[in-house]
């Protein structure tokens, strides 16, 4: 019995793993600069575990929710070590812009100070942005600027997860809690096994 409910367990965790194959999500590298002016490539982030969101810094409401959830995500697995694990999961969390033009290095560096101190902050070329934010298919299409010239970007609000190997495990709308997330992300921790390349 123990034999097939191991050989059922891999064979979904196949499928799962074939499933991510063929979503193609995320795959790839990228190259920014991060909010202290340091170049990074996503392979930097390999062997960690990513929490990735995609905003600018003048949405007016949206992306700080998002960040902070993010924040109280990260919190609640920080404090989650056990007698089962020698130390708390430990998570690298990502913002990279949609707004390029106004998301200045500078201007990530001062928005972040705001949100959880590992937080990092990703911009670049327009194009280099564009490049990362296709990789996840993630919508962005800033709106028509007002009088004074400022616009808003309408994009895609999800939470990305990815594994030590970079590749998408999961995702996370707006509407789960950070307890919910923060269990999806111990969860795919405890069963985690690397695709074969």
């Amino acid at each position: 019995w123990l034999y097939l409910r191991e050989e059922k367990e891999r064979r979904r965790l196949a499928r799962r793993q074939e499933e991510l194959r063929a979503l193609a999500l995320g795959q790839g590298d990228f190259q920014l600069l991060d909010h202290t002016g340091r170049s990074r490539r996503k392979s930097d982030f390999l062997g960690s575990w990513v929490l990735l969101y995609f905003g600018f810094t003048h949405c007016p409401d949206v992306c700080p929710e998002e960040l902070d959830k993010l924040g109280r995500v990260l919190q609640l697995l920080e404090g989650d070590g056990d007698a089962r694990r020698a130390a708390p999961y430990t998570v690298q969390p990502l913002f990279i812009t949609v707004d390029p033009e106004r998301d200045t290095v500078e201007a990530l560096a001062r928005y972040l100070r705001d949100f959880h101190p590992r937080l990092l902050g990703l911009t670049g070329s327009a194009e280099a942005v564009r490049a990362a934010g296709r990789a996840y298919r993630v919508y962005a299409q800033a709106g028509p600027p007002d009088e004074s010239g400022e616009y808003l970007v309408d994009h895609s609000i999800v939470l990305y997860l990815l594994g030590p190997d970079g590749l998408l495990l999961d995702y996370y709308g707006r509407s789960k809690s950070e307890e919910q997330i923060a269990r999806s992300v111990r969860r795919h921790m405890d069963t985690y096994r690397p695709l074969p390349l």
